[in-house]
């Protein structure tokens, strides 16, 4: 690849749909970057309903380095393609309305791009909510209990190395070009296929741990809900792709809620003896299922921060993560994903 120096041309690119209390924020971060290259945003707007639009206007009467290409589909690596086919820089820098980069982002990211010969670079999302459920799905975020396993999740990750995927991503632009961009077949887990794609092409993929990012949640119960869902169906969709080539950490959650239909089904069978003696018994394991998940939830409300109520609520919003991403993931193992969307963001 083209080694990127200090002055290397920054393209960032963001989709952007219903963001009316985040884009503003999410676009100047990227504008108070402590770096010396030329940059440009572009960010990828749909069809917002919310008074989006009116906000990206506004930006792109204060600066000339902001532009805006359609996104009429609503589909992010549709978005993005468009974005990154209208960049004008051989360094992109994905990022999305719900996140704020650290000031020393671009130009740790830059840096470490060139000194590792990475195709793409990613660091830690640290959740950050406002006081109340926000809050508690932040906290539930960076639990190693909410969504354990990644290490983007992990702030207190210290070593930087090889990596299965990148959260968001510094990246080589010529590299993102020659492999097609992103899969625009998908609507959930196209960073996630991206990353692969680039390693079964032979280039790394790296994290270092110093890349900060901090990312706002959904703010509600019920878009969180639907958040997972449609994050679920779409991991099973890859499943159904790309096999055991997934990480055995996506087979949890739905693994969690097969036992759950069963404990469902076997209560009436085991509590009237239609199945007792020791068939019974092992049957009967299936509830060590729920129990030992009650006792995680009950230590991970143990360790959360605040009042006994926050700490209800973070058990509360990792129940929700996993129980909805593991009956989204069944569906689409199982059929397929469909035309699903994540509708979310029309709430939150």
């Amino acid at each position: 690849m083209a080694q990127p120096h200090a002055a290397t041309g920054v393209s960032y690119v963001m989709p952007v749909f219903n963001e009316v209390g985040y884009v503003a924020d999410a676009v100047r971060s990227v504008l108070r970057q402590e770096y010396d290259g030329p940059v440009e945003v572009i960010l990828a707007l749909g069809p917002s309903t919310d008074g989006t639009a009116d906000v990206v206007t506004a930006l792109l009467g204060e600066d000339d380095r902001i532009r805006v290409v359609q996104n009429p589909e609503l589909d992010i690596p549709i978005g993005l393609n468009r974005a990154i086919a209208a960049a004008r820089y051989p360094v992109i820098v994905r990022v999305d309305a719900h996140t704020e980069l650290a000031p020393d982002y671009t130009a740790r990211g830059v840096e470490t791009l060139t000194r590792t010969g990475a195709a793409s670079v990613g660091g830690v999302m640290a959740a950050a909510g406002r006081p109340g459920v926000q809050a508690a799905i932040a906290r539930a975020y960076n639990s190693r209990f909410g969504l354990g396993g990644a290490r983007y999740h992990d702030d207190d990750a210290e070593e930087e190395g090889p990596a299965e995927s990148a959260y968001l991503g510094v990246m080589d632009a010529a590299v993102l070009r020659e492999i097609g961009g992103y899969d625009e077949s998908l609507r959930r887990g196209e960073d996630w296929e991206l990353n692969f794609r680039l390693r079964n092409a032979g280039h790394l993929v790296w994290f270092d741990p110093k890349l900060q990012v901090r990312y706002w949640p959904r703010s509600s119960w019920s878009a969180l809900a639907r958040q997972f869902w449609a994050t679920g169906v779409w991991r099973g969709e890859l499943v159904r792709r790309l096999g055991a080539r997934n990480s055995l950490r996506y087979f949890a959650p739905p693994l969690f809620v097969i036992d759950l239909v069963l404990c469902v089904i076997l209560a009436p069978l085991l509590a009237t003896g239609l199945v007792g003696g020791w068939p019974g018994w092992v049957l009967s394991l299936v509830y060590l299922g729920p129990v030992l998940y009650l006792a995680l939830l009950a230590f991970a409300t143990v360790r959360s921060p605040g009042r006994l109520v926050d700490r209800l609520r973070v058990a509360r919003a990792i129940a929700i993560m996993h129980v909805c991403w593991g009956l989204g993931f069944l569906v689409g193992v199982t059929r397929g994903a469909g035309d699903a969307v994540d509708t979310s963001r029309t709430e939150s």
